[in-house]
């Protein structure tokens, strides 16, 4: 029989729901304001006021934001925000691992019959204890990785919690993507996208630096340092199927992102760079100069949005 929605939640969040959304406000001594902004901040659409579709797991986490909010170490402000960054992390975090799951459990381009659904909710609930000890695990150390991150921009800018701060920036793009996409099945299209961003990742990550996101045929990465961020491309290029755009400069970041003047550039020398080229603006080539990297200067060329910029092409020294 295919599972129901009911059973699902059972399965897997463990509580059964038994309150309205004003029960839950009350029990947890909040106001129902709060608690529906939380609710939204967290992605979770807004019920009709009878709708019995809370427990009692929800009823204690409100419970531990009011203890949050009235210990004064954060204000409302600041629990909407961290509010809003668990909702859009952990949901995409779930329908990632929903995907991997159904197609480890599945056999490809077949339609799941219920006892099939009903075997991978199954697999699913034995396997959460364990998920659920890793990702709190996992949590922990990227908070620290994090706060390492920030101590080594304080060393390089004199704050340790900076507005904006100096970062190479990178941009890797794979070629013809548009092209090949429409050569490609979906599955052999799913499969390039993710061993393009799987790559990236590991490269990255083996660097020290931050991979801020994946936009299916194109990745963004920061370094702390101009050197780190001239190994990741140099790396990543490697296979002759990509292309990078370089810059460095100040950047803002917001919301696990960054934005700013450095950004735009560093994505406007990817649409200069050619197959298998790393295009770096005249900051980072100057210090990677300074640091025995083989940069050639090419021609100056107008950058949308920035006025004309001389960008330097990055190569991996001769031995």
């Amino acid at each position: 029989m295919r599972p129901t929605a009911e059973e699902i939640e059972r399965l897997l969040v463990g509580t059964p729901a038994h309150h309205t959304r004003g029960e839950v406000a009350a029990r947890a001594g909040v106001s129902q304001e709060l608690a529906e902004r939380i609710w939204r901040a967290l992605g979770f659409a807004t019920l009709a006021d009878d709708a019995v579709a809370f427990s009692d797991a929800d009823v204690a986490a409100l419970r531990r934001v009011r203890k949050m909010l009235d210990s004064g170490l954060m204000d409302e402000p600041t629990v909407i925000r961290m509010a809003r960054a668990l909702g859009q992390t952990t949901a995409r975090l779930a329908q990632w691992q929903a995907e991997i799951m159904v197609g480890a459990m599945l056999p490809p381009d077949v339609q799941p019959s219920d006892a099939d659904l009903a075997r991978i909710l199954e697999t699913s609930q034995q396997l959460l204890p364990d998920f659920e000890h890793v990702l709190i695990h996992v949590w922990r150390a990227q908070l620290a990785a994090a706060g390492t991150r920030l101590l080594a921009i304080a060393d390089i800018n004199d704050d340790l919690v900076p507005t904006r701060v100096s970062l190479a920036v990178g941009f890797a793009d794979l070629v013809s993507f548009t092209r090949r996409s429409r050569e490609l099945s979906e599955r052999e299209l799913a499969e390039l996208v993710e061993g393009f961003e799987s790559r990236a990742a590991d490269v990255v990550a083996v660097h020290g630096a931050r991979l801020v996101k994946t936009l299916g045929d194109e990745v963004l990465f920061t370094a702390p340092s101009r050197a780190q961020a001239a190994r990741i491309a140099l790396d990543l290029v490697e296979t002759g199927e990509l292309r990078i755009g370089m810059a460095y400069g100040p950047v803002l970041p917001m919301m696990g992102d960054v934005f700013g003047t450095t950004v735009n550039l560093a994505a406007r020398l990817t649409a200069i760079a050619r197959p298998g080229t790393i295009v770096v603006d005249a900051d980072l080539a100057e210090g990677l100069a300074e640091e025995g990297f083989d940069l050639h200067k090419i021609r100056r060329r107008p950058a949308r949005g920035l006025g004309v910029v001389q960008p330097y092409v990055l190569r991996r020294s001769s031995p």
